[in-house]
Order: C-alpha cells, then structure tokens, then sequence
C-alpha cells in the first residue's frame, strides 16, 4: 500500500495524464484509474450481460435495433418513427 505522500504523488502525475495504474487508462485521477481498473478486471462485459438477463433476448435484441438505427443526427427512435421502422418497446420491459 502507498503511503499518503505516494498517493499525492501519484495522484498528481494522474491529473499531468499519465497512467499510474495498470488498467486505469483515461482515469483523471489517481482514485479514477483506481476504479477504472477494478472494473476491467471484473470483466468488462458485466453491464451488458446484466442488461441482457434483465430485459431478455428478445428486449436486448430490440433495443440493439433502435441502437443501431441512430446517427450523429437523430435518435435511433426518431429515425426509425421516420423511415416507419417499428419497435417493439414493450420488450424493454424489466423482468422480474
């Protein structure tokens, strides 16, 4: 474990952009990359896979739909009221 002036340290190189932790690339501060790397090392597909389990196949399937339809310009669901695309959004539903 660092000591205080280590981390004070470390922290200020961080907030310079450097990477002072392993996997805590992007982190703006020493306490950033700390989390961000303890993220990555729990799997990086957690959210997703969270996601899928709680809407369902089908739900992640249409909500990737609408994802994709969407551009710098528009939403996926403006774009897809526009071109008549449905979406089923009753899909999106949390399951319990």
């Amino acid at each position: 474990m660092a000591s205080e002036q280590e981390r004070e340290e470390l922290d200020r190189r961080a907030r310079e952009g450097e990477t002072v932790v392993p996997g805590g690339t992007g982190g703006k501060s020493l306490e950033a990359q700390e989390h961000l790397a303890e993220g990555r090392s729990k799997g990086g597909q957690k959210g997703g896979q969270t996601r899928k389990e709680q809407i369902g196949k089908e739900g992640y399937q249409e909500m990737g739909r609408k994802g994709g339809l969407s551009t710098m310009e528009e939403s996926g669901g403006e774009r897809a009221t526009r071109e008549g695309i449905e979406i089923d959004e009753s899909k999106f539903r949390t399951r319990n």
